[in-house]
């Protein structure tokens, strides 16, 4: 008896025709051929990629990593390669003439804020207002006929003696 195995053969390579018509649209998808990259045969080569380059001691952190990962799922609580901590800088501390600079910058800087402030506020003063105020000071009669002048000629002196700073 025999048998003819002919149909079976075209079955898969027609099967095979079809993946290989597949993975060529993959490919295409996947990164675009060019001209360069089709061969005889029609198939794309794939690109040729540089690998990442890690340092040494790059490598060795993911190994240990890696291997910390897999003692944690196997259960292992010993860790392979214990850590080493690196010794904590100093803390930064001011000295006491740090201190006492910091406080005189300081003193100064208000001091000139509130001079500065004085100086707003006598400007803000205009002289039509501070003569208005000696004139109505002035037609204000003494309550009291005794030597004690009045309260209004005692603000308009006061204003008076201060030193105009316009």
């Amino acid at each position: 008896m025999i048998y003819s195995y002919t149909g079976a053969i075209e079955g898969l390579e027609q099967r095979k025709a079809a993946i290989e018509r597949a993975l060529a649209a993959l490919r295409e998808v996947d990164a675009p051929a060019t001209a360069a990259q089709i061969t005889a045969g029609g198939v794309t080569e794939a690109p040729s990629v540089g690998r990442r380059k890690f340092t040494a001691a790059a490598r060795k952190r993911m190994a240990l990593a890696q291997k910390a990962r897999w003692a944690k799922i196997k259960g292992e609580t010993e860790p392979l390669v214990a850590p080493t901590p690196e010794p904590a800088k100093p803390k930064r501390r001011i000295s006491p003439e740090g201190i006492q600079r910091i406080i005189a910058a300081t003193k100064k800087r208000w001091r000139l804020k509130r001079a500065a402030a004085k100086l707003a506020e006598a400007a803000k003063a205009t002289p039509k207002k501070a003569l208005a105020k000696k004139v109505s000071a002035k037609k204000q009669a003494p309550a009291k006929t005794s030597g004690a002048p009045a309260e209004g000629a005692i603000a308009a002196q006061a204003e008076s003696n201060a030193p105009e700073l316009s």
